[in-house]
């Protein structure tokens, strides 16, 4: 029933939202430069790796070094803008057509957390991921690495359709009020590198 909600529910928004990708193709183009398509491996169920689809906010500015300059120098007002708007994650409609992804569950990570996580942060691999779910709504960015898994599992051992449902509304709201975007002091989630035995991150 899950994978089927999913299909259709996915499928219909992304013909209704078929305006709105050509216009952000177009500007993303205009302001940011090719490619308009950010593509990057992350963890699925099990920790087996897919390639997850969001549409760039970044330029690829670079330091005298050649490497890329850091997040925050290279987020313009408009990538802040399509994050703060969510319409960034469009593109994961099609990841839930192919199965990569579902509407609701725990959000997908970098490949190289997999051996990060303990015992009980693990169990948020045991389902598939979502491009929503518990912790985006209670919290999202705005809260730790850990108060987030705590959520993510949390959501495993209580998830129902109806819990799904009310993850999705309340995601609604809070892209509208675009609320729990980043950390304070920083443009992105900082990089996740473990839990100590006190329970907060290396």
């Amino acid at each position: 029933m899950k994978r089927f909600f999913d299909f259709i529910v996915s499928l219909l928004a992304g013909i209704f939202c078929l305006p709105i990708f050509s216009l952000l193709i177009i500007s993303i183009r205009l302001k940011l430069g090719s490619p308009v398509f950010f593509k990057q491996a992350r963890a699925g169920r099990f920790g087996k790796p897919f390639v997850i689809y969001k549409f760039r906010s970044m330029n690829n500015k670079t330091g005298p070094d050649g490497l890329l300059l850091p997040d925050h120098e290279r987020l313009t007002p408009f990538g802040q803008w399509l994050r703060k708007t969510s319409l960034d994650e469009l593109p994961q409609l099609w990841n839930v057509l192919k199965g990569d992804l579902s509407l609701v569950g725990p959000r997908p990570l970098l490949m190289e957390y997999n051996s990060l996580y303990n015992e009980e942060q693990a169990l948020r691999l045991t389902v598939k991921p979502g491009i929503t779910g518990w912790a985006q709504v209670n919290g999202r960015n705005a809260i730790s690495w850990e108060e987030k898994f705590e959520l993510d599992v949390w959501y495993v051992r209580n998830r129902s359709f109806w819990l799904d449902l009310k993850i999705l509304w309340l995601t609604v709201k809070k892209v509208f009020q675009a609320s729990d975007i980043n950390q304070t002091g920083h443009v992105t989630m900082p990089k996740f590198e473990g839990t100590s035995v006190e329970g907060t991150s290396k």
